[in-house]
């Protein structure tokens, strides 16, 4: 057996060849990055023609092949893809993509390190034999990609690079002005000088404002897609915001140099890339005018709805179904006292799982409303999820976030799949949910309790609040202190919502922000007892949870008993409440009231009971217990 190396393959990169895909050897191989993150390891390699060597680096995305034992030290390999990148003065061959054809090899020749002075002057002969591998051996560990043994392996080697003759004898160049070449998103890393590339834009997400340790600022990211299928996303700062956010349109071609590459920060960013680009202000942006066809308008890759079932607490991913209902959008409070729309949505898929899709603030008036109009025309649209959010509270579901995108009745093959089984089979199909009423054997938040479980169970007493979902029935209202008059000044992005006191019989007065107003705000704080067979329990409702349990606003309720004083009719409405029948989502937690330790149950959610949902899950748990 002999397989010969390419003959002056070393200095032929060097001087700029990429396209040759030389035969060469791994004689030397080391980690020169111990980082504990795997995807940040580098690896060092000597590569050897037989007459000269030169460093070279290993791709991250190569790691695994050192990892497992898929390359070591000897090893004859055919360099695929590979680029040459000055790194601190020196010239390093960067290794995009390689093979192995023998695993062992002793070392051949008396390679000799390359020196890049040499260039000019390297003589430059055509493919021959330069050693014979007479002492190669294969131990029978080849890489699985080769498929086929050294014996048989002809490997194509193109003549070695010449240098073009405009560049012999003119002495060093002081700068190269001529375009970045383009290369693919997956050959993209840290060591290259000059670089270019063409991809479509995929997703843009919202301009957001910060304030950290070095002050005020202003970011954006926007995600690309190339015609190889790679994905990588683009992050700018402040003053190149200003440059390029309405610039960047969701579907555009653009041409991308000069920018830097860093780390994914895999917290906020979910495309399959170790590597992210911050634009700088020598960064180049240029629109193509030609539609590429070539460079698919996105890129998805679906889950099956009961894989969400397994899937990790705020996990990015693709999703697709059936829309089989949609809920009215409603104003939300959020966390930090701005409101916001919501509007939740349900589809099903082949699985047999169903689950709730939320759509956030600008999704519920855009694509929201159009499912909405779909729905109540009585058809069933099919919606992609492209970068939805996974949400484990009382059990999954999913929602949309900056960079999400919708698509309704998509031309996809999956969406052509989902339609006919729906029109088939799913339509009259039973699906179960997997965003609550989840069947016993889940995690407790995820579960259905009654309410002597409660007690008996001990929930709420450990360090985390316990979330369970009781079907129960309203047999109290406590109505003395069913609201309070709340402060309606923003303080920040916030709402104050501190209880206020009469100033005088015009004005309120809030302690917390030291003013006065005519107006304030009407705030529930409601009581009540909930009771199923089991038992009986108190819970608090706030606002939008007691809304729902009430179906009358708090301002209305709250003139009517102490400016109106019309017990009649204040008296009907609470006793309409009572006795109905919800589904309650809870929040159980210890708090302390004095010296006291206290469990509080508070409402989180209220919904009326579904009875035909209700039906199913009820006939899907004797179903389940008469398969144990």
């Amino acid at each position: 057996m002999s397989v010969n190396l390419t003959a002056n393959a070393i200095p032929s990169i060097i001087g700029g060849d990429v396209n040759s895909k030389p035969l060469v050897q791994v004689i030397d191989l080391s980690l020169i990055s111990s980082s504990s993150n795997s995807q940040q390891q580098r690896y060092r390699m000597v590569l050897s023609d037989a007459v000269s060597s030169h460093q070279a680096m290993l791709a991250t995305q190569l790691n695994d092949r050192v990892r497992a034992n898929r390359v070591k030290k000897g090893s004859v390999v055919q360099l695929l893809e590979y680029i040459c990148s000055p790194v601190q003065n020196r010239m390093i061959i960067v290794v995009l993509n390689m093979e192995t054809i023998i695993l062992d090899c002793e070392i051949i020749g008396n390679p000799k390190p390359f020196g890049e002075s040499n260039l000019p002057t390297q003589r430059t002969t055509p493919d021959k034999v330069v050693q014979t591998l007479s002492r190669c051996h294969n131990n029978n560990q080849q890489t699985s990609q080769t498929d086929h043994t050294a014996e048989s392996f002809r490997p194509v080697v193109q003549p070695a690079y010449q240098p073009p003759p405009v560049y012999k004898n003119r002495g060093a160049i002081l700068k190269n002005e001529a375009p970045a070449r383009i290369i693919p998103i997956a050959a993209l890393n840290p060591y290259q000088g000059r670089w270019a590339i063409k991809a479509r834009v995929t997703a843009k997400g919202d301009m957001r404002r910060y304030n950290n340790a070095r002050g005020d600022g202003k970011v954006f990211s926007f995600d690309l897609l190339d015609s190889d299928g790679g994905e990588i996303r683009v992050t700018c700062f402040n003053a190149v915001v200003d440059r390029f956010y309405n610039v960047i349109q969701v579907g555009k071609v653009y041409t991308i140099s000069k920018g830097s590459l860093k780390p994914a920060k895999k917290d906020y960013n979910h495309l399959k890339n170790d590597w992210e680009i911050v634009l700088d202000s020598n960064s180049i942006v240029e629109l193509c005018q030609d539609e590429d066809d070539s460079i698919p308008e996105q890129k998805f890759s679906f889950r099956p709805i009961i894989d969400l079932e397994n899937v990790d607490n705020n996990a990015i991913l693709d999703v697709i179904g059936v829309v089989i209902s949609v809920n009215p959008s409603v104003p939300i409070m959020r966390k930090n006292g701005m409101e916001t729309q919501r509007r939740i949505l349900n589809i099903k898929d082949s699985s047999g799982r169903n689950v709730e899709l939320t759509l956030w603030g600008e999704f519920c008036n855009r694509e929201g409303q159009k499912l909405q109009e779909m729905s109540d025309a009585g058809s069933f649209p099919i919606v992609a999820v492209k970068a939805g959010k996974v949400n484990d509270y009382s059990g999954k579901s999913i929602g949309t976030i900056s960079t999400t995108q919708l698509f309704i009745n998509p031309d996809l093959p999956e969406a052509h799949t989902l339609r006919e089984w729906f029109d088939r089979v799913g339509k009259d199909s039973i699906s179960q949910s997997i965003s609550k009423d989840v069947l016993p054997g889940g995690p407790k938040n995820e579960i259905r309790k009654t309410v002597s479980q409660v007690k008996d169970e001990g929930l709420g007493r450990s360090d985390k609040p316990d979330w369970i979902t009781v079907r129960a029935t309203i047999s109290f209202l406590k109505t003395d202190t069913f609201c309070y008059t709340a402060c309606p000044l923003m303080i920040g992005d916030r709402q104050c919502n501190k209880k206020v006191t009469r100033a005088g019989d015009a004005r309120w007065q809030c302690d917390r922000c030291n003013q006065e107003f005519e107006e304030c705000d009407y705030r529930y704080l409601l009581q009540a007892q909930i009771v199923d067979h089991t038992g009986i329990s108190w819970v608090t409702a706030f606002q939008e949870a007691a809304e729902e349990i009430m179906e009358y606003p708090a301002k209305e309720l709250y003139l009517l008993k102490y400016e109106d004083q019309d017990d009649d009719k204040f008296g009907e409405i609470i006793k309409s409440s009572l006795f109905n029948h919800f589904v309650f989502r809870l929040k159980i937690k210890e708090e302390l009231y004095g010296d006291e330790q206290r469990v509080k149950v508070t409402v989180v959610k209220a919904d009326k009971v579904d009875y035909s949902s209700e039906s199913r899950r009820m006939l899907e748990s004797i179903s389940k217990f008469c398969r144990q």
